[in-house]
């Protein structure tokens, strides 16, 4: 029962970071410095809604780049690959 408790109520926090790449075709970014660290979110969604604000910000400029981190399959890799 505590199992299933947990399993409900554990995040799946998403990290959304970016910044201007070196390249149109690569994912380096130019200044490590530079880079716009949004914030850490409990889900997919609201990553989503950070990110699509910080990508229409930034839409004049070609190489600048906003990513969504799934942290959640970073923290435990083995655990079963929810989408949320």
């Amino acid at each position: 029962m505590i199992m299933a408790e947990e399993k409900q109520n554990s995040q799946l926090l998403h990290l959304v970071i970016g910044g201007e790449l070196s390249s149109l075709t690569g994912v380096t970014f130019r200044d490590l410095d530079a880079v716009d660290i949004v914030g850490v979110f409990p889900d997919y969604k609201s990553a989503e809604k950070a990110w699509r604000a910080k990508a229409q910000e930034t839409v004049d400029n070609a190489h600048m780049r906003y990513f969504i981190v799934h942290l959640h399959r970073l923290l435990d890799p083995g655990a079963e690959q929810v989408q949320g």
